[in-house]
């Protein structure tokens, strides 16, 4: 079976454009041939649906509790498909170990039809955001000019270095008036995380501040097809160019079972 890129999209706190780089990169890598799935892991505050302007009829809920396959609840959509969390119902914000572990498991179903797995986490350091960064091969932290930004996607590296041994991080700032801006941020983060922990931190580019963003947020379209030639669409696949560009993984940690594996060692 070929290997696998599972990407956790995160950043800690809420309102970074997390979603929105999350769905963009999906699209872009798609644009470069990919095979993408979308996982909306922000289970229980869902958007990614909102941001294609899908209304799914059933929803990662439906796996959980039993009611449907994986392949039955993946939405077919601007070129890439989507696994639809489900908005508004608590239940789905305190699932247990085991209950993540399966449904990462569900995943096994498509590994053979899949090149790319995006999870767009959800905001904060719950233990759904610990559980599905941990066991991503990537974790692409998106960060902006706020400190609370910078002090959030430091409190999730901390967890994730200093508990679970995770060392390698890369960072995207996102909203950034300038190139010089964009190189501050990641070097605030830079400059914290070599003082206190022991990882790798990359810088991954930058995201403009762009207001065709937020022109495609109220069109519920991805800015790469809402405005295809804007600033932030230039970005959004010089973005995915790098990331595809990444090294794949080898072995068991390549496919989707690693995923499985990584969930059952720890739990939550």
């Amino acid at each position: 079976m070929k290997p696998v890129q599972v990407i956790a999209v995160s950043g800690g706190k809420g309102g970074v454009g997390k979603t929105n780089v999350s769905v963009n990169l999906s699209l872009a890598l798609a644009n470069l041939g990919r095979r993408v799935v979308l996982m909306d892991a922000d289970l229980g505050l869902a958007n990614v649906d909102l941001q294609l302007g899908i209304k799914p009829k059933k929803t990662l809920f439906d796996v959980i509790s039993g009611e449907a396959d994986l392949r039955d609840v993946l939405v077919q959509t601007h070129g890439i498909r989507v696994v639809p969390a489900a908005s508004g119902i608590q239940r789905m914000s305190q699932l247990e170990s085991m209950e993540h572990a399966g449904l990462v498991q569900a995943f096994s179903d498509i590994g053979d039809d899949l090149d790319v797995l995006v999870i767009d986490t959800a905001a904060g350091i719950s233990d759904s955001v610990i559980t599905f960064t941990r066991a991503a091969h990537e974790v692409l932290l998106v960060v902006c000019d706020e400190p609370s930004s910078i002090t959030d996607a430091y409190a999730l590296m901390k967890i994730l270095n200093k508990e679970h041994g995770m060392n390698r991080f890369r960072v995207v700032a996102n909203m950034a008036r300038s190139t010089k801006e964009a190189q501050n941020i990641y070097n605030k983060l830079h400059t914290v995380s070599e003082r206190f922990l022991d990882l790798t931190l990359k810088y991954e580019g930058l995201i403009p501040f762009d207001e065709n963003l937020r022109k495609a947020v109220q069109k519920q379209k991805p800015v790469l097809e809402a405005f295809p030639q804007s600033n932030a669409a230039r970005a959004f696949r010089a973005l995915a160019a790098r990331v595809d560009n990444w090294p794949k993984q080898g072995g068991p940690r390549g496919h989707l079972e690693f995923f499985v594996e990584r969930l059952l060692a720890g739990g939550v």
